[in-house]
């Protein structure tokens, strides 16, 4: 009888011991958190990048990258989301970034369309990733630039780019000059009153959203002496400086007379490194205070004011309208057929 009791405890004790620990044995792998998201691994946004996909796209852009002196082929939708991830706050409405892709894509497209010499760049090179053309950033200087919000941004921008593959901004068949700005007085400029170019697609419009932006006004002291030797002028009164010859489109400076010297707000606009061609300047013993209104050339799409149409509800195809006027929302690949380059 003892011969046969043990065998029968041996197998109770390994049964109780299989129920105690089992649920030990379960939860141990997953008791810890993977290797990426332990605390030494938090600041290291790379290893967690979200595996986002862009819309396939057969063309590639050249773009030359400045701070690594070489040209890297970028497939046309990944630079359209870089450039729009680069040149519009992330944090702006869905339909507003939507906006910013088209003319994103259609400056691109239009480029490839007419690559064009410069000496600041390779030959090899379509375009720059600086203000010269539109700003670029890749995934790694975005990373840098938005650190942990960095998956929830990029999503967001690939959305936009992707609900709007391929689309572009056309004129009677052609891709527009599709200029964009940060924030505008009020108004929208006519081309030809900041460019010699009159296209009539690029129009003034009232623009109200844009002081609910927080560079719609700026307010900045020079020297009296600096804005002299600028400007190539003498200023020895306290006061207004300067008379308004003329304004433009947009209810901005023309032309001014400052001295005895005659001036365009654009000259003036460059010259002091203004934000605008509104402003007003006064002078107060040895400063110079000059007001300005508006952020940029004021020409074509306003940022804020296209954010500022969507949180009222309106669509990326509404506020392109808006900002172009005239203009058709198409596909680019019946264009691109007739010159651009395929990535093999």
């Amino acid at each position: 009888m003892h011969v046969k009791i043990k065998p029968l405890i041996w197998i109770l004790v390994i049964f109780i011991t299989i129920i105690v620990l089992l649920p030990t044995i379960l939860v141990l792998p997953f008791s810890s958190p993977p290797p990426e998201w332990n605390e030494e691994n938090k600041a290291r946004p790379s290893e967690r990048m979200l595996a986002l996909e862009m819309p396939h796209s057969d063309i590639v852009v050249p773009v030359f990258r400045t701070s690594m002196d070489t040209v890297q082929n970028i497939p046309l939708e990944e630079y359209v989301a870089g450039v729009v991830a680069s040149e519009m706050p992330a944090e702006f409405e869905l339909e507003a970034l939507k906006a910013q892709a088209l003319t994103a894509r259609t400056f691109i497209v239009k480029a490839l369309l007419n690559p064009a010499k410069d000496d600041r760049m390779p030959e090899d090179a379509v375009v720059t990733d600086t203000i010269m053309h539109q700003v670029y950033k890749g995934n790694e200087e975005l990373q840098t630039l938005w650190g942990e919000n960095f998956n929830e941004k990029l999503a967001k921008i690939v959305k936009a780019v992707t609900e709007t593959k391929g689309q572009i901004l056309t004129y009677e068949g052609e891709p527009i000059q599709a200029s964009f700005f940060s924030t505008s007085n009020g108004f929208t400029v006519n081309s030809e009153d900041y460019w010699k170019n009159k296209y009539p697609y690029l129009r003034s419009v009232e623009s109200p959203w844009d002081k609910e932006s927080p560079k719609y006004l700026q307010t900045v002291h020079l020297s009296v002496d600096t804005v002299e030797e600028k400007l190539g002028v003498s200023i020895t009164k306290n006061g207004k400086v300067g008379k308004i010859v003329s304004t433009t489109s947009g209810k901005r400076i023309g032309k001014i007379s400052i001295g005895k010297k005659a001036f365009t707000g654009k000259e003036i606009r460059e010259k002091l490194e203004l934000r605008s061609t509104d402003f007003q300047m006064e002078k107060k013993g040895k400063q110079i205070i000059i007001t300005t209104k508006g952020y940029g050339h004021g020409v074509g799409m306003s940022q804020y004011g296209a954010n500022g149409m969507a949180m009222e509800g309106k669509s990326y195809e509404q506020i392109v309208s808006y900002y172009y006027k005239g203009i058709e929302i198409t596909d680019y690949k019946p264009i691109a057929d007739k010159g651009l380059a395929y990535h093999p």
